[in-house]
């Protein structure tokens, strides 16, 4: 079992929980998203509504520097931000009090989070992708202070292979990042 830290005033951000992510006919769509989401949901019922946080990825309008690239690569990603593609799967869609933080970066880590979670929060991180977005908004969060644990099992990784690598780096920051599963999270709450 993992040493983690205090829990009982963690928040629980569920990162990218959306159809883009999780179809399968999707460039992007995480071949694990499906056996991740029944963990994904198990922990929301162990936060609450008040304490989940839901992000998604928009793709935004910036297209200077690497961005111009970056869609150039993926240009079926390339949508307005209004559609379908970007919405929460149909389970998660009530998740949260709170709407969700919406960013055009694939880390969520930033202004809008902490103005719910604080500076300095307890976050437990799970979602989508665990070689993305999860390890992106892992290490600025760390890096100003925050403590992180990353339930393993709510994550989706890109593959098996860069799901577990994500997880091996994110280890290395222990005890700022503590990889944990679901279960684990929930039985220290």
């Amino acid at each position: 079992m993992a040493e983690l830290p205090d829990l009982e005033d963690a928040w629980l951000v569920i990162i990218d929980a959306q159809r883009i992510f999780a179809d399968a006919s999707s460039e992007w769509g995480s071949p694990m998203f499906d056996a991740a989401l029944p963990q994904m949901k198990s922990l929301r019922s162990g936060f609450g509504a008040d304490r989940t946080i839901l992000t998604r990825w928009l793709p935004g309008t910036d297209r200077e520097g690497s961005w111009g690239a970056y869609f150039e690569r993926w240009p079926f990603a390339d949508r307005p931000t209004t559609d379908p593609l970007f919405d929460l799967v149909g389970p998660a869609a009530g998740w949260s009090t709170r709407g969700t933080v919406d960013r055009t970066t694939f880390g969520k880590w930033g202004e809008t989070l902490t103005r719910v979670t604080g500076d300095r929060p307890t976050l437990v991180l799970a979602g989508v992708s665990t070689d993305c977005c999860v390890i992106s908004t892992a290490l600025p969060a760390v890096d100003a202070g925050a403590t992180v644990v990353v339930a393993a099992d709510a994550c989706a990784g890109s593959s098996e292979d860069d799901h577990a690598a994500a997880l091996r780096v994110m280890g290395l920051y222990a005890p700022q990042i503590v990889v944990a599963d679901s279960a684990e999270v929930l039985a220290a709450r």
